[in-house]
């Protein structure tokens, strides 16, 4: 396709494309990943230079912008990188393995490791709790593939061997998912605590787990989905719902299939784009700039992602 976003220069020039990471990254310049430097910093030049390479006169070492990010020590080049992070952060539902190892023409086993590098970039850690005075979080779960060890048949139709995925969502805002132990109390309600400001109003189903919530916030109301009650006034958990549609058709349509020690890491994909979505004012571009900026001070190995 002619004038696409994938026709920019950073795609396809291993120069213009740590060029493009160093300015997200490095917005007032380079700062050596080793000492924290920004005086004594210089670009190294010549033909048998590597792309991208700086030279830290502080501590004497030579460093990347790759360094200390999910990026660092991968023999892929960076404008591949580039274009992995802008099609899983562009594809509503994700984008398969299968898929970015055909577009991007790397090996599959390349292809799936990139992809959890991706995931991992669009992880969010340390959140403030959402909400807030005269806001909405809705609270949901829901039951997602089986549990690492469930094989037998009648294990892997017995509910409590099945994964569960607690999900909030401010209305209009944010989304924040977790993989839980169950459905009790105590696996449920002090992830919600801590994750809600006390002035929101909180809207669930009528499920038990829930019952005590309406002492813990300014307001806590219910729908009745037993006798098929959705809404009530503006009482609903169909933005959840909403969210959980998207996050089960990508699970089941895109991915099909999804490790239990892997599913923080694909909850952490689909809670970044529904954060980050076009009607927040966020377009694929910015969305992408967003998981750029989320690489650094993480690392992921291909030998944490088989253990």
């Amino acid at each position: 396709m002619k004038n696409s976003v994938l026709d920019a220069r950073h795609f396809h020039d291993e120069e213009a494309a740590y060029a493009y990471l160093e300015a997200r990254i490095w917005p007032n310049g380079p700062v050596c990943p080793h000492c924290g430097g920004v005086d004594r910093v210089g670009k190294l030049g010549g033909k048998s230079t590597r792309v991208g390479v700086y030279k830290c006169y502080q501590c004497r070492k030579p460093f990347r912008v790759t360094v200390g990010t999910v990026f660092e020590s991968s023999h892929v080049p960076l404008r591949l990188w580039l274009q992995a992070v802008h099609l899983m952060a562009s594809s509503k539902k994700g984008i398969s393995s299968n898929q970015l190892h055909r577009v991007l023409g790397v090996t599959l086993k390349t292809a799936w490791f990139m992809s959890h590098r991706v995931r991992e970039a669009m992880r969010t850690l340390g959140l403030e709790p959402m909400g807030g005075s005269g806001k909405v979080v809705e609270v949901d779960e829901t039951l997602l593939g089986f549990q690492d060890g469930a094989n037998s048949k009648t294990q892997r139709w017995a509910g409590q061997y099945r994964n569960c995925v607690l999900t909030l969502v401010e209305r209009g805002g944010s989304a924040r998912s977790f993989h839980v132990d169950g459905t009790t109390v105590g696996a449920l309600i002090p992830i919600i605590r801590v994750n809600i400001m006390r002035e929101s109003a909180v809207h669930t189903d009528q499920a038990s787990w829930y019952r005590g919530l309406g002492g813990q916030f300014a307001d806590h109301q219910t729908v009745n989905h037993q006798i098929e009650e959705y809404v009530r006034g503006n009482v609903t958990t169909n933005t959840v719902e909403g969210y959980y549609s998207i996050f089960k058709r990508g699970m089941k349509g895109v991915y099909q299939h999804c490790a239990e020690k892997h599913l923080h890491r694909y909850l952490a994909e689909f809670d970044f784009r529904y954060s980050n979505r076009v009607k927040l004012g966020i377009d694929d571009v910015a969305r992408a700039d967003r998981a750029l900026k989320g690489i650094v001070g993480k690392r992921l190995t291909y030998k944490q992602t088989n253990h």
